[in-house]
């Protein structure tokens, strides 16, 4: 702990301010000297601290040495400055005297970030609260391990490695305008400018040539407000498009765009090369110095251009930036060289050319639109917007600006605002001083456009693509200019393609792909993805062709703006407490206005590019979708879920209930369903596609929560491994009755809540200590008091899983043993309690041997050929009628017998009529129906000694009274119940008669009457009926209809 020397300054005689106008500090440290580790531990030894925080303290790293006399405002004592700070590592705070920290930002970090070096703690709970000797650090270590996991370790935010990096290697940052707005620039500022900006000035005049800009801005700046709101919502590391749009939208998004936008770059580069190339060409074909034929030349110039690039880019981002700058000097100085050109007289060579000098009759001749050869204003505006799409070109190298999310907002915003202005300023300099048409002969003055639609015109705006250097003051600088324009937009993609790329390998969306990862150097650079591009682009170089290809590319371009629209509306949408922008000048409105305008430009350029990228796009999120990627970067289609299940959820407790739509929503006492994996897939069944599943776990004794959290996952992967549709609670209590009575109460939201109970026939209650017999009992008393239908499920194995394998499927080790492993031996019997511990005195004996497979009763009864018999004794609203039927559904090799009791003796015929037709009336499809007439008939006298055997332990004895031991049984109260008694006994020779075969039986549940029946006696009648019996499903329901034959 650092030792502080505070002068005794009296606060309330200071001044609130100093001399700079700076509000005063309450202490001022003049000196902190360090302790050696044997004095922190004497100085702490003396404090009343456990060993936990000692421990706590201890671990933590030596304090600086600080030797300061200014004064230092009270911040916490984890601030570190660069000349004065002091560093207390999570010891005691200096000002407050407590372990509790002030809020600092590395509390807030990614623990496993590559700079994440010597990261501060904040304290645990368990070590605020508890102080204790000893914890389970193994505990708070996997809360930690959850809480990091959703920024994913090791990939899946783009920037996390597992090695720190070196001190002495600090990767080269780029501020807004080397690393945003130059990039931008270069790339809007393309070929277009120089080369096809008159022809779309021919075509459309200069008014809507204006209007083709202004609408290319408009989609551009809308895109730009969405992206920079979204970039603005928290730190943004490498990935550029991908980064922002799977950190929106989640990876089934981000990664489609992410392959597609790295491909569509590295295409682009063979675009702008063969570009570069072919002017080059041209040039020798006009001295006639080519090297082998015009299509060869222009693949041998663009191979050497493109090996040219690579070396650059593989040199490293800051010789790419050099190279950049000395682009764009290059390009400004021909621009500027155009517009003091435009400003010089021309000469007669000029003028028959159709460069005559500004003059009211060019603008007015040229003011109105005179589309040729087919054109319209919508394939106008094709040709012209690509080159409006390079404003990504600075957020595709997120990763490397030193604040991103200053940079890409304000250097995108201004590089758009700067290439508009140039791009109208160049359409209307166009405009005001080249004619439409000119026949280059100076002969030819009147009638210009008759002569041309008769005779070929090369000159003028229509029909020459080098006005640009006609204009200009020395030809040579626009060709200049050209190259500059044509390398520098080569150069930005080739560089993008490989971040992207290499943020999508990191993130482990694809398969594959993981080996173009890897980083060198200090700036982390993409090689492996470099060489990828370059072969991706010599090879498109190589084939040709690519005016097919290029409105594709445009496609691919608008689709990333699209979803970055669709990505801030969205998350605007979600209402996440999360989405807190910095950028505030967007709406969410205005962004799908934009998302739904890039896809009409995605038609507009072509139609049929435009299915093609939707197709693509649609194929590469249904992959993704299918794989489900173990990832979570909080997107907004999470926040969208939880928002829709609110909303439905308040909704449906508005909806009034009627039995057309009763469904049984299933409070399963499963324990933790991997520990009865048989018991939670039946229930499952019942539930399956059509109501709420329940997997409630009890654990009684001490209150122990902070192992909730991982048996919670353990549940939810067993559930989502095992394909099971529901939900699971964990309670600790201090008895078993109480955690299951709480359970049952608060359980669901609003009409989402069970209404039906199921647990498994407790298998040990012959051994187990009495009062546990008790509890079981009194949970079913419990159900019916909450009005809960309730069902008991009985098989020869038992349901619990004492014991798994150590290895999994997949031959690792599973982590179902590390869980089961605290249980075993604290629930050793077959019955299907969910209590981890015992609340019996005497420890409980296991009356089988543990089980290293699940049992397979069940599956065997559901998929052989067979019956379920349905006993449906007593009317209890139809539940026992209703989920045999819902069973059948999924066992479809099983049919339904209905088995009822005859009212009296002589009516069985009517009363077989009556059943047939309620069951028709039901809709219920069976296969045949028996009424048993002999239902009351005395038992045979073995079974009545069965019983009498199996009753005597619990039978009062001689100084127990019903009062201390309610769950035994007096010789009064068997003597009462002597009738229902034999009827349970003839209810098991009638199934042994009728049923012994079945798949499943599923009979009525005898009622446990208060006060009548003690737990000993029921637990007695459902031993009679169950044991030796094939698998059998005792069910009652609430006396509330759950069937109706009303339409």
């Amino acid at each position: 702990m650092a030792n502080f020397s505070i002068s005794g300054e009296n606060l309330d005689n200071v001044e609130d301010v100093n001399d700079d106008n700076k509000p005063k500090s309450r202490f001022k440290v003049e000196q902190v000297n360090e302790l050696s580790s044997e004095n922190r531990k004497n100085e702490w030894s003396e404090k009343p601290l456990s060993f936990a925080a000692k421990r706590l303290i201890n671990s933590q790293s030596r304090p600086r040495q600080i030797s300061t006399s200014s004064s230092s405002p009270p911040l916490s004592p984890n601030l570190n400055a660069e000349n004065n700070s002091y560093d207390t590592a999570n010891a005691k705070n200096a000002n407050l005297n407590t372990l509790e920290t002030l809020p600092h930002v590395d509390h807030y970090r990614n623990l496993f970030s590559a700079n994440a070096v010597n990261l501060k703690k904040r304290p645990t709970l368990v070590q605020l609260r508890e102080m204790q000797e000893e914890y389970d650090a193994g505990v708070e270590g996997e809360a930690i391990a959850s809480d990091d996991k959703q920024m994913q370790p090791n990939g899946p935010n783009g920037d996390v490695t597992t090695t720190a990096i070196q001190q002495d290697a600090k990767p080269v940052k780029f501020g807004w305008i080397k690393g945003v707005l130059v990039r931008c620039l270069l790339n809007i500022w393309g070929v277009m400018l120089f080369l096809r900006l008159s022809w779309v000035v021919g075509q459309a005049g200069i008014g809507l040539s204006i209007l083709v800009i202004g609408l290319s801005a408009v989609v551009t700046v809308l895109t730009t407000l969405s992206m920079s709101a979204i970039c603005t919502n928290g730190q943004v590391k490498g990935g550029g498009a991908y980064y922002l749009i799977s950190r929106s939208l989640g990876p089934e998004f981000g990664g489609a765009i992410g392959l597609v936008f790295s491909v569509a770059n590295a295409v682009a580069v063979s675009m702008y090369v063969v570009g570069f190339a072919e002017t080059i060409r041209d040039i020798l074909r006009d001295r006639k110095l080519l090297m082998v034929d015009e299509v060869n030349d222009v693949r041998i110039i663009g191979l050497i251009t493109v090996v040219f690039l690579l070396c650059i880019a593989l040199i490293g981002m800051e010789w790419e930036a050099r190279a950049q700058l000395i682009l764009l000097v290059i390009l400004l100085i021909a621009m500027i060289n155009i517009i003091i050109g435009s400003f010089i007289s021309p000469s007669d060579s000029k003028k028959s050319k159709g460069y005559v000098g500004y003059g009211s009759g060019v603008i007015k001749d040229n003011f109105n639109p005179d589309f040729r050869d087919g054109e319209n204003f919508f394939s106008v505006f094709a040709i012209f917007f690509p080159a409006a799409t390079g404003i990504l070109a600075g957020a595709n190298i997120s990763g490397d600006l030193k604040d991103a999310q200053r940079a890409i907002p304000k250097g995108t915003l201004l590089a758009i605002l700067i290439s508009s202005v140039s791009y109208i300023g160049m359409a209307v300099l166009a405009g005001a001083s080249v004619a439409r048409d000119a026949t280059g002969n100076l002969n030819v003055t009147e009638n210009i456009t008759e002569y041309c639609q008769q005779f070929t015109c090369e000159f003028g705006l229509q029909n020459d693509m080098q006005v640009m250097q006609l204009i200009s003051g020395f030809g040579p600088l626009v060709i200049a200019g050209t190259f500059a324009a044509t390398l520098s937009s080569a150069l930005a993609s080739l560089v993008s393609a490989p971040k992207v790329f290499q943020a999508v390998s990191k993130d482990n969306i694809f398969p594959y792909i993981s080996v173009f990862a890897k980083g060198y150097g200090k700036n982390d650079e993409p090689r492996l993805a470099y060489l990828l591009s370059f072969f991706i682009a010599a090879g498109f170089i190589a084939i040709g062709q690519l005016n097919s290809i290029a409105p594709l590319i445009s496609n691919f371009f608008l689709m990333s703006y699209a979803l970055i629209n669709y990505s801030c509306f969205d998350a605007s949408l979600a209402k996440s407490p999360g989405w807190r922008p910095g950028f505030k000048y967007y709406n969410m409105w205005s962004a799908l206005f934009g998302a739904l305008l890039c896809l009409c430009v995605m038609f507009i350029i072509k139609w049929w590019t435009a299915l093609i990228t939707f197709f693509i796009i649609t194929g590469l999120y249904i992959y993704v979708h299918h794989k489900k990627p173990d990832i979570n970067w909080g997107s907004s289609t999470q926040a969208h879920v939880y928002r829709n299940a609110l909303n439905s959820t308040l909704k449906l407790v508005s909806v009034l209930e009627h039995i057309k739509n009763y469904r049984p929503q299933v409070f399963a006492l499963t324990g933790h369903p991997m520990s009865r994996p048989d018991l939670t897939r039946f229930a499952a069944t019942i539930t399956k596609d059509i109501s709420l599943l329940m997997c409630v776990h009890v654990i009684s004794g001490e209150k122990d929560f902070r192992s909730n959290s991982s048996k919670t996952k353990h549940a939810y992967d067993w559930l989502s491994k095992n394909k099971i549709k529901g939900f699971y609670s964990c309670v600790c209590s201090e008895s078993l009755r109480s955690g299951v009575s709480s359970a049952l109460q608060t359980s669901g939201l609003g009409k989402l809540k069970p209404n039906t109970l199921l647990l498994g026939f407790k298998g040990d209650w012959k051994t187990c200590d009495q009062f546990q017999v008790h509890e079981y009992v009194s949970i079913i008393h419990d159900a019916f008091d909450l009005r809960y239908g309730v069902g008991i499920l009985r098989v020869d194995e038992g349901f619990y899983v004492s014991n798994l394998p150590m290895q999994s499927e997949e031959g690792g080790v599973d982590d179902e043993k590390i869980l089961l492993k605290e249980q075993d031996g604290k629930e050793n019997n077959e019955g299907s309690l969910p209590t981890s511990r015992s609340t019996s005195p005497t420890p409980r004996q296991s009356v089988c041997a543990p089980r290293y497979i699940t049992s397979r009763q069940l599956a065997k009864a559901a998929k052989k050929n067979g019956t379920i018999d349905v006993w449906w004794l007593f009317d209890d609203g139809g539940l026992t009628l209703l989920i045999p039927y819902l069973l059948s559904g999924h066992w479809r090799n099983c049919k339904l017998r209905v088995f009822g009791a005859a009212s009296r003796k002589g009516e069985l015929d009517r009363d077989q009529r009556s059943l047939a037709t309620l069951l028709s009336k039901f809709r219920i499809d069976y296969a045949s129906i028996k009424i048993i007439a002999d239902i009351g008939r005395t038992p045979s006298a073995d079974g009545i000694a069965r019983f009498n055997e199996l009753i005597k332990p619990w039978m009062l004895e001689p100084g127990e009274t019903p009062e201390s031991h309610p769950w035994k049984v007096s010789e009064t109260v068997l003597n009462t119940q002597k009738d229902k008694t034999y009827r349970q006994i003839r209810l098991r020779e009638l199934l042994q008669e009728h049923s012994s075969s079945a798949n499943l039986i599923v009979l009525t549940l005898p009622m446990p009457r208060k006060s009548i029946a003690p737990s000993g006696l029921y637990m007695c009648w459902l031993e009679t009926i169950t044991k030796d019996m094939p698998p059998i499903l005792l069910l009652r329901g609430n006396q509330e209809s759950v069937l109706t034959f009303y339409s």
